[in-house]
């Protein structure tokens, strides 16, 4: 006897149970083959969201369109009322259109309205609590992400308590109540990755919100440890998990830890996947490449990258910090200034501006000026209290005290800052060593200066003109010399070792090998190991 073909219910199933292990392409198949069977708004939102997923953008709106317009003509205003704000977010998400999205927004609210309180109504209070984090109204987006996450425990809706959570976490943290709002973040990203959620885009979203806030107070340590745990979620459900702007916040902390070849990875597959499904979100991955650009030394890159989208703050950001690289303090201070205006007194978003502030204040010897941002960045940072933040403000303060011929404190403050960055953020104690070597050179300590301008090197590319002008008075010539570090590594490369085996040899992690076969390549203008070798054995290096 011949079985039964499989029946609308079974494809249905199948596609719910693919969508929830994160096999999108199946998911998509098996919701196709029920609509086959019989166009309902159920099995059609389904494949809203496989399509989503798969990032196949018309797919998804046409899929949801169609579901929101069975369910109004079957009478179910509470269901056609979550496929609206679905709808919403996707025209936010996918297009950045906000006026279509406030449509579909005003539409969830007023089908919603005379209805009993349901988990649609909390998705849409939570909802508007982002957009009013976008506003920088702190107040109002955790009043509604508490209501929301009222609702979700009402109704036992823990993927919308869950993100509700995160969203009232990111709003403490935007307010400076940063342990609070990460134990909520820390909370509602492990019950994501614990597999409580019962919609999965929820559950990136909160990852995506964590390390969003993590790479905003500069809490490397935390991201790093959460970075990991999502990768290992992906790799179970044999799926990426986080996609398109949460992979460029990813790409940061990659590459705040030195991890500069993850970081690229993650950050060009980012900027392509944005620029053909989210063309609007693109920015968020072009900025922060323009940023790993300018740690790269590729300056004029930098600057073309960060001009493709000049309203960014991280570009203007990006901006001010090469017109400091490059000496010109005034045209760094006017923009930073314009960025200072726009930020709301006490929101944490004004370090970043105020740190490049003393710098660019201590370089024109506006001390009043300089004194003055440094008081508020070092209360923010208090605040904060992470350690990249930290040793930011000692190395601010480092700045200040050497712009006043203060070098013996400078000193000080600067190895405070070294001490903070080691092991976490490679890049930031290369460019401090080497403010400290000039304050060691100023004070005549020769010597002292040379040793820490050699271990700069071993971190730093490229370094900007003013460090090479101290590079050059200290006898250091950075187009020819390696650190210590990276000539042990090229030597074993040189006799023929891999990765590991040099790892190894030399008792450091692969990952730490490959960053300095990365810097090797940079420093003497080669892409392949044959021809570092080659370099380095003309140039006498070994």
């Amino acid at each position: 006897m011949e079985a039964s073909a499989p029946s609308y219910d079974e494809f249905l199933e199948a596609g719910r149970a693919a969508l929830s292990l994160g096999a999108w392409s199946a998911a998509r198949s098996q919701f196709e083959r029920a609509v086959g069977l019989a166009t309902t708004p159920e099995a059609l939102e389904g494949l809203s969201w496989a399509t989503w997923w798969l990032e196949d953008v018309q797919a998804c709106l046409d899929a949801r369109e169609q579901s929101y317009r069975l369910y109004r003509l079957a009478g179910d205003a509470r269901s056609a009322a979550r496929m609206a704000l679905w709808l919403g977010d996707d025209h936010n998400e996918f297009q950045g259109a906000d006026a279509v999205a406030e449509g579909w927004f005003n539409r969830a609210t007023r089908l919603l309205d005379g209805l009993e309180p349901c988990p649609e109504l909390g998705w849409l209070r939570v909802f508007d609590a982002h957009a009013a984090l976008g506003r920088h109204d702190t107040g109002r987006a955790r009043e509604l992400a508490v209501q929301a996450q009222e609702l979700g425990r009402r109704h036992q809706a823990v993927d919308l308590e869950m993100f509700s959570l995160a969203t009232e976490g990111l709003a403490l943290v935007e307010e400076g109540a940063v342990e609070q709002g990460m134990r909520c973040l820390d909370e509602a990203t492990a019950a994501a990755l614990g597999g409580e959620y019962e919609n999965l885009a929820p559950a990136a979203w909160t990852c995506c919100r964590l390390i969003s806030a993590c790479e905003e107070i500069r809490d490397y340590e935390r991201g790093a440890q959460w970075c990991r745990q999502v990768q290992e979620f992906s790799r179970r459900m044999e799926a990426r998990f986080v996609t398109g702007v949460c992979r460029a916040h990813y790409a940061a902390i990659l590459g705040w830890h030195g991890d500069w070849s993850g970081a690229e990875l993650e950050l060009t597959e980012a900027q392509q996947d944005l620029t053909a499904n989210r063309p609007y979100w693109r920015a968020e991955a072009v900025v922060r490449l323009g940023e790993l650009r300018r740690r790269q030394g590729r300056s004029d890159e930098a600057e073309a990258l960060f001009n493709e989208v000049p309203w960014h703050s991280l570009a203007k950001r990006g901006l001010a910090e090469l017109s400091l690289d490059r000496g010109d303090p005034a045209a760094a201070r006017d923009v930073l200034v314009r960025m200072l205006r726009r930020i709301p007194p006490g929101s944490v978003s004004r370090a970043w501006p105020l740190e490049l502030l003393v710098r660019a204040d201590a370089a024109l010897r506006d001390d009043e000026a300089a004194a003055a941002h440094l008081a508020e960045f070092c209360s923010i940072a208090t605040a904060l209290g992470t350690r990249p933040l930290r040793g930011a403000a000692r190395f601010a303060e480092g700045v200040h005290a050497a712009a006043g011929g203060e070098h013996e404190k400078a000193c000080v403050c600067f190895e405070d800052a070294v001490e903070l960055y080691d092991g976490l953020a490679p890049y930031e104690a290369g460019h401090t060593r080497l403010e400290l070597a000039r304050s060691l050179l100023a004070l005549g300590r020769t010597d002292a200066a040379r040793r820490e301008a050699r271990t700069a090197l071993a971190e730093i590319p490229v370094p900007s003109r003013n460090a090479a002008a101290l590079l050059t008075t200290l006898d250091l010539h950075n187009n020819t010399v390696l650190s210590a570090r990276q000539l042990d590594v090229l030597r074993l490369i040189a006799s023929g070792l891999g990765d590991r085996e040099i790892a190894g040899q030399l008792v450091i992690s692969e990952h730490t090998v490959h960053r300095h076969v990365a810097n090797i390549y940079t420093r003497l203008g080669c892409s392949t190991r044959a021809a570092a070798v080659s370099q380095a054995t003309q140039l006498g290096l070994l």
